[in-house]
């Protein structure tokens, strides 16, 4: 695997921005100079993401996303430690 990040990724497999391969690694996400880690998707070029809003969901099971916009910073983990 390369250690290059996507402009945009999902962690919902029915996404068709999901990367089972590139999701197997731990991915940090700062958001406005805050790291998040309830992050659902991310889109580095257009500056948002979208996180979990509490435990809601929606009626096929899957979490209520809000969006939100600013600066978006993301890296491999496991890549930046070794």
């Amino acid at each position: 695997m390369t250690n290059t990040i996507p402009d945009r990724l999902s962690v919902n497999p029915k996404s068709p921005h999901y990367d089972e391969e590139l999701l197997e690694h731990e991915i940090g996400v700062r958001f406005k100079g805050e790291e998040k880690t309830n992050v659902e998707e991310y889109c580095i070029s257009e500056g948002w993401v979208r996180v979990a809003a509490g435990k809601a969901v929606d009626r096929k099971g899957d979490p209520l996303t809000v969006l939100l916009k600013g600066p978006v910073e993301v890296w491999i983990k496991d890549a930046k430690e070794a």
